[in-house]
């Protein structure tokens, strides 16, 4: 019965959102700080789901980047968990294609995010060199997902390099964004979904101490350990509830 009454709510509050922040990129197009306002919009809806988000942010991150942001992608309510944690002067990086969406991918070229071409070999290969020249002319953050895709409960997935490579090229320290578990967390008919953690780690920078697999495999080391200790957190705070 609760799904029939949350879900009317959550698609019209969505669609208010995505209004407001529309009308906000017009005003603003290619603002650095639209994509942290438009995360902390889409975030607002975690009560909607019967979920509490609780953030913490390094207090060396709160200083200012530029840095590349890593962090663990689950599932479609990233949207207003991780995505919480996104800090200002951070952009993302995504298909060429999303420009030609109605409405959401207008949003997602007009809040200033990177667009690429993914699927042209010819161009895939300059991928890198074509977003590590827009974050240095821009002064920005970027923010990916080493993944590659979601996880969908498999656990943390191996990492990609482009990432580092990114953070190498630029000279901008990578900091690692953890959430814990969200498989099957939230249910749309259970009132209460407990809680979600979510980890803005320190900045390390990417040398030449390690070869590019070798810095992914340190941070997904470093990361699968952060939403270990993360999810055993939330099951005292859940069971003390």
């Amino acid at each position: 019965m609760l799904i029939l009454i949350r879900l009317p709510v959550i698609f019209t509050y969505f669609i208010l959102i995505n209004l407001v922040f529309l009308l906000i990129c017009v005003v603003r197009p290619f603002h650095k700080n639209n994509v942290m306002l438009g995360s902390k919009m889409y975030a607002s809806m975690a009560p909607l789901f019967g979920v509490r988000v609780k953030l913490r942010v390094s207090d060396k991150v709160k200083k200012g980047g530029p840095y590349v942001y890593i962090g663990n992608h689950q599932n479609s309510y990233d949207i207003v968990t991780i995505c919480k944690a996104t800090q200002p002067g951070t952009v993302t990086v995504g298909k060429k294609s999303l420009v030609w969406i109605p409405v959401m991918g207008w949003m997602y070229w007009l809040s200033g995010n990177i667009l690429i071409d993914r699927k042209n070999s010819t161009k895939a290969r300059g991928t890198i060199a074509q977003t590590v020249a827009k974050i240095r002319r821009r002064g920005i953050s970027v923010w990916l997902f080493p993944e590659g895709t979601r996880s969908y409960g498999r656990g943390l997935l191996p990492f990609k390099t482009g990432a580092f490579r990114i953070a190498k090229e630029t000279k901008e320290p990578v900091v690692p964004i953890c959430a814990s578990s969200l498989h099957d967390k939230i249910r749309l008919n259970r009132w209460n979904n407990g809680t979600v953690l979510v980890s803005v780690g320190e900045p390390e920078v990417v040398d030449d101490s390690r070869t590019l697999k070798e810095w992914a495999t340190h941070f997904h080391g470093q990361m699968a350990h952060e939403i270990q200790l993360l999810d055993k957190e939330v099951e005292a705070l859940d069971k003390g509830r």
